[in-house]
């Protein structure tokens, strides 16, 4: 994979936070910088997916009443009852 090289600045206390933290982990400055953007990056999706699924409990009621969904079965099983007017539903 093509790697880009990024500029940050940073206080001294900082960058001598992020060597000692690389060097205990045995990996360069630059893998150490990479790996907390990822796991970063990796807590806003699961932190979306948490948020996306506690609204759709919030709110199933609403979506089974517009969309003739039975709300005892549950969304990812349950089957739409067709009205018209509605992308998909015959």
């Amino acid at each position: 994979m093509a790697k880009t090289q990024l500029n940050v600045r940073v206080d001294e206390a900082t960058a001598e936070a992020a060597r000692e933290r690389a060097l205990q982990r045995g990996v360069s400055v630059n893998r150490y910088i990479e790996e907390l953007v990822l796991k970063d990056a990796g807590e806003v999706g699961q932190t979306f997916v948490e948020a996306a699924s506690d609204f759709m409990k919030q709110y199933e009621r609403v979506f089974a009443e517009e969309f003739g969904l039975d709300p005892a079965v549950g969304s990812s099983h349950g089957r739409a009852q067709g009205r018209e007017g509605h992308p998909g539903k015959k």
